[in-house]
């Protein structure tokens, strides 16, 4: 049994259609860039990721909670933010073909060129100087770095570019009857800030004190303007993210607590440490001290899938004055000197995991076609290899025949599992053609109802991975399968 090279994103996002995982949105119409719908399988595995995230933050830890804050909040929120006026990406366009490009991704694009040329070091000082023009906002700086480095547009093959212009990404609507400047509200772009200006009524209602976190998953919305690589950037997304309030002074050692324990979780999905890395900012958002990311190795390359963020009290601070509501905390517990630390507002260390980046990731790393067999019996297999915990099914009951009561059997078989976890019956052609057909959505166990099981109350359970069968006692079923599928193989992990 062989591995077959490394699959492309068309087989990716191919397979995911076919199989009812992600499907273009409003397809009829011939779609809407970079929008996508999750299908009948897709919805189920982004909630099994959802639920381990969920879990594995509010469940394993006593001093995380969750929340569920609006999408639309007060715009004077985004003021405080530092959205209103910093949230943009750097454009330029190729006067030639007429498309619009995000400079950093560019020179990104070329830093990557350079470690693939075995010029690693020149690659580095290219971002390096890249993160200092952006940083110091030198936006011609940052053009004639891209014409320095003879960068082309990959449509019309010149290098004949416009200046560059920064693009605020946020969306934009009204509230109410009446189309007023007044009335204008945004589509969040970060689920951050409801979680920060819910800081007091958490604490306080909770009970909680620092360290604590708040969790939160939910809805976010980015005018990208270069919208690429199937799920990677979408302008509808979900975020999963937690902010941890710490006390001012304790961040760097919570933030590296935070990176390994964040690099653990994807691990324990499955994810295989030589497709994981951590990435150390080049140029820090401006509330932030510190801030890595980890990198997936999806089929066009390493890419952020996670941020972990120390935000300082950047957030808490700018609200405060804004708002004109005090966001300190009074911390009881004594210093080296033995008084109190009092009064001050809270340090924060962020992650921050996009849901349908790690679907992707998953959905990539999941994605296995092997060469089976030998001589003149070869043939490929396409199968997903994903968690048992994360399946979308996790056991299919399957007749060998669909008579001699063999079918009524199954199907008891099937209603009695499906309270225990998510069971699916079918009946329809071949046994091997029904085996192909759950190897191709990822479920981890098939039963299959034989002759046998009619006499003894036994059945054949085949194993995804490995194609190897066992018999087993129908009594038996509910516990082997349910240990194996349970979300607590995730979390025991981490």
């Amino acid at each position: 049994m062989n591995q077959a090279p490394a699959t492309s994103l068309q087989d990716i996002v191919g397979h995911a259609k076919e199989y009812g995982f992600v499907f273009p949105s409003s397809e009829i119409y011939d779609g809407l860039q970079a929008v996508y719908d999750y299908g009948q399988n897709g919805v189920e595995l982004k909630n099994n990721l959802k639920a381990a995230w969920w879990k594995a933050m509010t469940q394993l830890h006593d001093n995380i909670v969750g929340i569920d804050a609006a999408i639309f909040m007060h715009p004077l929120t985004w003021k405080a933010s530092g959205h209103v006026d910093g949230f943009n990406d750097p454009m330029i366009d190729n006067k030639d073909s007429k498309k619009r490009y995000r400079a950093d991704q560019l020179l990104e694009g070329k830093a990557e060129q350079y470690e693939a040329e075995g010029q690693a070091e020149k690659g580095k000082a290219l971002l390096t100087e890249m993160g200092r023009l952006l940083s110091a906002e030198d936006l011609a700086g940052v053009r004639e770095l891209i014409i320095a480095e003879n960068i082309k547009c990959p449509v019309s093959g010149t290098a004949n570019w416009t200046e560059v212009r920064q693009f605020n990404l946020m969306f934009s609507t009204q509230v109410g009857s009446v189309a007023e400047e007044s009335n204008l509200i945004y589509l969040r772009p970060e689920t951050a800030q409801g979680i920060f200006v819910n800081f007091l009524n958490v604490q306080k209602s909770g009970r909680m004190k620092i360290p604590f976190g708040i969790a939160q998953i939910g809805k976010a919305f980015r005018n990208e303007i270069v919208a690429r690589q199937f799920t990677f950037r979408m302008r509808e997304f979900e975020q999963m993210e937690m902010q941890f309030f710490i006390r001012p002074g304790t961040e760097m050692a919570w933030y590296e607590s935070w990176k390994e324990a964040r690099m653990k979780f994807h691990k324990a999905i499955g994810l295989p440490a030589e497709k994981l890395k951590f990435h150390d900012h080049d140029k820090l958002a401006h509330y932030a001290n510190a801030a890595v990311d980890i990198e997936y190795q999806f089929p066009f390359g390493f890419r952020e899938m996670e941020g972990i963020h120390s935000r300082t009290d950047f957030d808490l601070r700018n609200h405060q004055e804004l708002s004109k509501k005090k966001q300190q905390y009074f911390d009881s517990d004594l210093d080296e000197n033995g008084k109190p630390y009092g009064n001050y507002i809270p340090y924060v260390v962020e992650t921050s995991v996009g849901a349908d980046r790690l679907f992707l990731a998953t959905f990539c790393n999941a994605y296995t076609v092997e060469t089976v067999g030998e001589g003149d019996n070869v043939k490929e297999r396409t199968y997903l290899k994903l968690h048992p915990a994360l399946a979308p099914f996790k056991v299919a009951v399957l007749p060998l025949v669909k008579k001699d009561g063999l079918a009524e059997k199954a199907q008891a078989i099937a209603n009695s599992l499906k309270s225990s976890f998510r069971t699916t019956y079918d009946d329809g052609a071949a046994i091997g053609k029904r085996y192909t057909r759950q190897d191709l959505i990822g479920t981890p166990f098939c039963i299959a109802v034989d002759y046998q099981t009619m006499e003894d109350d036994t059945v054949t359970i085949r194993h995804r991975d490995t194609m190897e069968q066992e018999r087993v006692a129908i009594s038996d079923l509910k516990e082997k399968i349910g240990y194996q599928v349970a979300i607590e193989r995730i979390l025991e992990a981490i």
